[in-house]
């Protein structure tokens, strides 16, 4: 994996996977930016919570868990004085008619294997994972 990192201007900047794929980022104007764009902390919680979506998908269809509606939200905060990230809480909303036991093992193996989580933890970063019901 490469990424790739352009100026564009201020604050702003381009950022390549080197696969096609772009993404903005910038600051909020409060911050001295245009806000035109994420903040490169901002993308860390976007891959969160993208990556717990991905997996979670990946292990349910490996666990035959059928579901409508699949939605994760990765929520991020700092603690006093921090510098970045200290805790976060991921939040996994399904529409399935599998058991709570069933969703709860799905829940936990993804727990454990999603890279950008293992990631967070391995920086001794606090998660919570809860899920909830659509």
């Amino acid at each position: 994996m490469i990424a790739t990192t352009k100026w564009i201007e201020g604050l702003r900047s381009e950022v390549d996977d080197s696969r096609n794929h772009s993404v903005i980022l910038d600051i909020p104007e409060e911050k001295g930016g245009t806000d035109v764009g994420t903040s490169a902390l901002e993308l860390c919680m976007m891959s969160y919570s993208g990556c717990v979506n991905t997996i979670f998908n990946m292990i349910a269809k490996k666990m035959r868990i059928e579901f409508a509606e699949l939605e994760v939200v990765a929520e991020g905060s700092k603690g006093d004085g921090a510098k970045t990230i200290t805790n976060t809480k991921v939040t996994v909303k399904i529409k399935s008619d599998a058991s709570d036991e069933k969703l709860q093992k799905c829940l936990g193996m993804t727990a454990d294997t999603c890279p950008v989580g293992v990631l967070f933890h391995q920086a001794g970063v606090e998660t919570e994972y809860l899920l909830e019901r659509l």
